[in-house]
């Protein structure tokens, strides 16, 4: 983990300095406060306002992974393991609908705080759970938090608004955040799954680093755009952060803001350039759900057992290699999404998506004996989910919609992913009927349907600034 923790930092920096060269290259003069204050400005300005969110982030992706090792001393049914397995997703889903129509009035740091509490309460209610009861109380507490910091990624709005030269490596690096949180989630899991209660250890142990969460958003100022659209001078209202968070949007905020008498209505998100921007972010993150990952990476321990690995007893080892693999593939896309553009990770990323989907369905139909192409497929899906989907999905949604209707937007967007996850965790025997030969054909289909959604509806916006999106690309 020290490696991973060691990789991030280098991307971070490596994108700090690129952006800088970039300006000094343009003939622009550099800020004062980063002449000034050097690494200081890359450590206060950049990573802090982007760490203390992208906790959260980590947290989910941690819980997607924990294992419920021990539960035996509840002596659990298979649908009460079901409820207790699915009872966060449920309550990311009511998370959701909750904050929705109070995302703007909250803004995204309360809405961090919030989500802080909720993981505190969650992880400590289900570490100590007494009953069944308690424990799908204690799951759900922590699935509401989940909601609420997958609203925020708007927090990456918040990130967003601080860092428009490297905007799109910085929201990236939230799916990055999570599949580290997976990855842990992996490795502790493995280290507890044959104590008693195992899960009471890993699902406490969230807590601290939910606090730590808590304390860093609560030390952040808010963001210049909650403060402009209340009549709130950011300069003063953010002195803890370096001047050059807000010169770079300041005045484009002011000219946009000034036109703009109240945030938007509900309805509003279904009309005009929010309607466009709706059918764009919700689409990609629809695709993101249903276009087979979870199915895939079911069969992954099976297609690497007829590979040569020893199987069942190995199923955590194996998850833990996809974690690896699915980080190194998440780190190609922090790093060149700000330079290749969004677009171009998309229609690569799903495509290898379509090819790798048909290829599993070939391999359970025709080529039952031709392992390497079956391990192929499998790394080809992943490694294309990560550097497309995964992150690119929540960096156009934190982008695409206007001002008036940003933050209800982008909460929608948010409902329609957690929705149609539960709708897929709730196919389970769909699958088992359909049989993987003909599963992987469906999301064949539905992926190739996605890379026409992409090719010819998703717009790029590298280079953008948010307000520039709304008046060049929506209008």
């Amino acid at each position: 983990m020290a490696s991973s923790f060691h990789l991030l930092f280098r991307i971070l920096m490596s994108r700090f300095h690129l952006s800088r060269f970039a300006l000094s290259q343009a003939g622009a003069e550099e800020p004062s406060a980063v002449k000034s204050t050097g690494e200081s400005f890359s450590w206060s300005s950049v990573i802090l306002p982007f760490l203390f969110p992208a906790l959260g982030g980590l947290l989910f992706g941690y819980d997607i992974s924990a294992q419920l090792s021990g539960t035996t001393w509840f002596d659990l049914s298979a649908v009460q393991l079901g409820l207790v397995v699915s009872g966060s997703l449920y309550g990311a889903l009511a998370g959701s609908l909750i904050v929705y129509p109070i995302a703007d009035f909250l803004g995204r740091r309360r809405e961090l705080i919030g989500a802080s509490v909720l993981y505190i309460l969650g992880g400590l209610v289900t570490g100590f759970a007494p009953n069944l009861s308690v424990l799908i109380i204690g799951r759900l507490l922590y699935g509401i938090g989940i909601g609420l910091v997958s609203n925020a990624w708007s927090s990456f709005v918040y990130c967003r608004d601080l860092t428009i030269r490297i905007r799109g490596t910085l929201i990236s690096l939230k799916e990055l955040f999570i599949v580290l949180g997976i990855l842990l989630g992996y490795l502790v899991g493995s280290v507890q799954i044959d104590a008693v209660g195992g899960w009471r250890y890993m699902y406490g142990l969230s807590a601290p680093v939910a606090a730590l969460m808590g304390i860093g958003m609560w030390s952040l100022p808010p963001s210049p755009r909650w403060l402009l659209l209340r009549g709130i001078d950011s300069r003063s209202a953010s002195d803890k952060l370096s001047e050059i968070q807000i010169e770079d949007t300041l005045v484009s905020l002011k000219s946009a803001y000034s036109e703009q008498e109240q945030e938007g209505s509900f309805l509003e998100v279904f009309e005009g350039a929010s309607l466009k921007a709706f059918i764009i972010g919700g689409g990609l993150v629809l695709f993101q759900q249903i276009t087979g990952q979870p199915s895939v990476l079911y069969y992954a321990a099976s297609i690497l057992q007829s590979a040569g690995f020893s199987a069942a007893a190995d199923a955590t080892r194996v998850s833990v290699i996809i974690g690896v693999f699915k980080l190194l593939m998440t780190g190609v896309a922090v790093l060149k999404v700000d330079d290749l553009g969004r677009r171009p990770l998309l229609i690569g990323g799903v495509s290898g998506i379509v090819i790798s989907l048909f290829l599993l369905a070939a391999y359970y139909k025709f080529l039952g004996g031709a392992s390497l192409v079956a391990v192929g497929a499998l790394l080809l899906y992943v490694g294309s989910y990560q550097v497309s989907f995964g992150p690119i999905s929540w960096l156009m949604v934190s982008e695409i919609f206007p001002i008036r209707t940003r933050g209800r937007g982008i909460s929608l967007a948010v409902l329609t992913n957690f929705g149609s996850n539960a709708l897929c965790s709730s196919l389970d025997d769909f699958q088992e009927i359909l049989g993987p030969d003909n599963l992987f054909v469906l999301f064949g289909s539905i992926a190739l349907l996605s890379l026409l959604f992409v090719i010819f509806y998703v717009p790029e916006t590298k280079g953008l600034t948010l307000e520039q999106i709304e008046s060049d690309i929506l209008q």
